[in-house]
């Protein structure tokens, strides 16, 4: 990315801008499965700092970034004749300043692709280890060493699928009979235990939703019914609590639901879990909302309504070239209908940022997620894409 030597007619070639730091607490990185690749903005400013690469698949699976070693890692797969031929899986490392590649791991080309690339792969608490989610058709767990950029081992996981952190060398993983699973790994990545939970949800008549959030040693999950689940990671097995209803009698009766992709976001400093919400029938779990419930995790109730920013507006402005602090901006924000949104991420400082998209729009809006307000767009941020990744400096 060439940047401009401050004159006005010319540009001075060989200059590589590089991404500001250190880091603030309103950075996220938006990924695109058309052009396969993630880009990262400043949602304090709305500026583009940089790109990485995220080699084929369905999903352009998200970065997964490591701020203490001041790198980010993309699973990525390649074939030796474009969309065809021998599969080559790695990880890539790319430098997080510069961010160039540093190089990569090749682990075993198995690496599932679901699609919107939620729970694919996890950094473990840490950062030395990437734990990477197999299916071909078995699922298995592939464990990277980060420190010694080696792949440690593949893991089977026997019908459980998704990877969780919960700590430097353990993630828990949902499973097919309606349990959950605990990996834990010994000092050098290897299997040291699986363990599983007792059966605790119904994976026919109210199955759950792989978009979970962490909150600590726990994981919490909706289920497409719209019950919330917290399983506990922090014991030797998992444990799950007794489910709570997100929606009232009276609004399940109007057919309110969750729904989306990466539909829940959670803020651990105020204990407020975001849920995309939309009304809809069985079978609406991935349609987009137009508002975001929030809700008192501790006390299992909701405490407010957010309607979600309309992206329609962000995605087509830079086309008709309207000022976007206008009268005129104003006035179509107001007429443009909303198409809702399909994911949600929030940063966790103490005056964080919601972010918010639709998974066919190329932009994301921005809330202060502590009243709700709309208070810009990112732009340009691709064409197709489902993730969000807050980035913790």
């Amino acid at each position: 990315m060439h940047v401009s030597a401050g004159t006005e007619d010319a540009d001075a070639w060989g200059q590589v801008a590089r991404v500001p730091m250190p880091a603030g607490p309103h950075r996220v990185w938006v990924n695109d499965r058309v052009f396969r690749h993630s880009l990262l903005f400043d949602g304090d400013d709305g500026r583009m700092l940089g790109a990485v690469d995220a080699g084929l698949g369905l999903s352009s699976k998200p970065p997964y970034p490591a701020p203490g070693r001041n790198e980010v890692y993309v699973v990525e797969s390649f074939y030796s004749r474009g969309h065809r031929g021998q599969r080559t899986d790695v990880v890539t490392i790319y430098d997080a300043t510069s961010l160039s590649a540093l190089g990569d791991v090749e682990i075993p080309p198995r690496v599932a692709d679901t699609g919107h690339g939620i729970a694919l792969a996890a950094l473990l608490d840490g950062e030395r280890f990437l734990a990477v989610f197999n299916q071909a058709p078995g699922s298995s767990v592939s464990i990277v060493d980060l420190e010694e950029r080696r792949f440690v081992e593949e893991i089977t996981t026997g019908g459980c699928a998704g990877v969780y952190p919960v700590g430097p060398r353990r993630f828990g993983m949902l499973c097919g009979d309606g349990t959950a699973l605990l990996v834990e790994l010994d000092e050098n990545g290897r299997k040291a235990s699986l363990a599983p939970s007792e059966k605790f949800f119904d994976v026919v008549t109210d199955p759950l939703t792989v978009s979970g959030v962490r909150d600590g040693g726990r994981w919490l999950f909706a289920s497409f019914e719209g019950f919330l689940h917290a399983v506990d990671f922090s014991g030797s097995a998992p444990k799950p609590a007794e489910p709570w209803s997100l929606f009232t009698a009276s609004e399940r009766s109007d057919e309110w639901r969750v729904g989306g992709v990466q539909h829940l976001a959670f803020h651990g400093p105020t204990r407020r879990l975001y849920s995309v919400v939309h009304q809809g029938g069985p079978g609406t779990h991935k349609d987009p909302g137009p508002e975001i419930w929030v809700y008192d995790v501790d006390r299992k109730e909701r405490v407010e309504q957010l309607d979600a920013p309309n992206v329609l507006f962000g995605f087509i402005r830079p086309f008709v070239g309207v000022d976007s602090t206008s009268f005129t901006a104003s006035v179509l924000r107001t007429l443009l209908p909303s198409p809702g949104v399909h994911s949600i991420s929030v940063t966790q400082d103490e005056a964080p940022l919601l972010f918010a998209r639709n998974t066919d729009l190329g932009s994301v809006g921005v809330l202060d997620a502590r009243s709700g307000e709309h208070v810009r767009d990112l732009e340009e941020v691709g064409l197709s894409g489902t993730m969000l990744v807050t980035v913790a400096p």
